[in-house]
């Protein structure tokens, strides 16, 4: 054996076999603080380091192991408690702890996983009141998400018929504990968005934090936060918070609060058809007083007693009216009667060649004294008409030495100049 030559394969095989025969290794548990957490996107392996105050070891979780144990997802800083065991990883020859389960040193998995996924929604937005949709106040039909049978049903179902017997249940059965529950609870929110209802009440009774994990679930809360009829979580008592809290539409601390909160007190209703009652009474009342009065005001005007004169009245105008059209019409008739008398009568219609004996005798005149101011009559006696610049001279004055004259004749035009 002291003169066997190994190779570096053997060698780190050799240490792993070591290792594995070792009970102490095979189911370990080792506590310390995460860092360096990473996970392969391909794989979905998840690789970190394991440290204290003094040492490392390397660490793995395998995609599968994460899947059927882990409860949160781990973070660098986090102090925790992993179970599994330590073998040689004999390519590089390190060795490493290959985790099978992982819980949180001082505080439990399930709490870890609440704040991380409450963190995670909240800062995507879900619990924002932007998003709340208002309870309505007259539900003609509501639905129940919850146990076919215990407390809860029962209190719903009588808080409801006690306050508002009108409004119509609905039982949508659904597992409230377990692994499968989370899928039946979604199934069930769905199936009831079916069957017309107002309002969705989804909920459970009270229970230890493993009790009510369903409903911290991440698909029920967002199938909660995307479910279209407004919706009120009632998950265990006044002290239980989950989730499904944060992103319903209203969280009750009960589920009989959450029937409450769902429907009116039909006594309440009642009260307050009676005030608005009451209120619409005297309204109408004070009305028709009011009106009552303006309608004895107009009932004594004189219009109304005697209805006639607004008659009569306007008959006197249009009498007026038409004996004034009468007067006028007979007035103008008159007139033209007159003129046409006068025309039928006038001593141009009955001589007309004496008028016009007259006017030719006018022409002849008129023409005889256009004759004696004919210049040109004047021209033939042998006088003539001198001109500057077209215009008649009438005096010596209106001439100069220098400007050339026009000197008309009767038979011609002499052009001459003043020296």
């Amino acid at each position: 054996m002291e003169n066997k030559t190994f190779t570096v394969s053997e060698i780190n095989s050799l240490i792993n076999r070591k290792l594995k025969m070792d009970p102490n290794f095979k189911n370990i548990l080792v506590k310390g603080e995460i860092s360096n957490f990473s996970t392969n996107a391909f794989s979905g392996h998840s690789y970190f380091t394991l440290k204290d105050e003094n040492s490392q070891i390397d660490a793995v979780m395998f995609k599968f192991m994460k899947d059927k144990y882990l409860e949160f997802e781990p973070e660098d800083g986090m102090k925790v408690i992993i179970k599994g065991k330590i073998e040689v990883y004999v390519k590089n020859g390190k060795y490493q702890l290959y985790a099978t389960k992982i819980t949180l040193d001082g505080i439990g998995n399930l709490y870890a996983a609440f704040e991380q996924l409450k963190k995670k929604l909240e800062m995507e937005g879900l619990f924002s009141e932007s998003y709340k949709k208002e309870i309505p106040s007259y539900p003609k039909r509501i639905g129940v998400v919850t146990a076919a049978t215990g407390a809860v049903v029962n209190d719903i179902y009588t808080t409801v018929k006690r306050r508002y017997p009108i409004c119509e249940i609905l039982i949508f059965p659904t597992l409230v504990q377990g692994d499968q529950a989370k899928f039946n609870i979604v199934k069930q929110i769905r199936h009831a968005q079916e069957h017309d209802i107002d309002t969705l009440i989804v909920g459970r009774g009270g229970g230890s934090i493993e009790d009510l994990w369903p409903f911290n679930e991440e698909i029920v809360v967002r199938e909660i936060f995307k479910c279209k009829v407004p919706t009120i979580s009632a998950v265990g008592h006044e002290t239980d918070y989950t989730i499904s809290d944060f992103v319903a539409d209203k969280r009750a601390p009960t589920p009989t609060a959450a029937a409450e909160m769902a429907v009116p007190s039909l006594n309440e209703v009642k009260f307050r058809v009676d005030n608005l009652k009451e209120k619409i009474t005297k309204n109408v009342t004070s009305k028709l007083g009011e009106k009552r009065i303006i309608l004895n005001h107009i009932s004594q005007k004189q219009v109304l007693k005697n209805p006639e004169e607004i008659y009569e009245i306007k008959q006197m105008h249009l009498d007026n009216i038409l004996n004034k059209l009468d007067y006028a019409s007979k007035n103008i008739i008159a007139t033209n009667r007159n003129k046409l008398f006068k025309l039928e009568n006038s001593r141009v219609l009955k001589n007309p060649d004496e008028i016009i004996v007259k006017k030719k005798e006018r022409y002849n005149k008129n023409m005889n004294k256009l004759e004696v101011l004919n210049p040109l009559l004047t021209l033939k006696r042998g006088y003539s008409i001198a001109k500057s610049k077209d215009k008649v001279i009438s005096s010596a004055k209106d001439v100069k030495v220098g400007d050339e004259i026009d000197i008309e004749f009767d038979d011609g035009i002499v052009n001459t100049k003043v020296i």
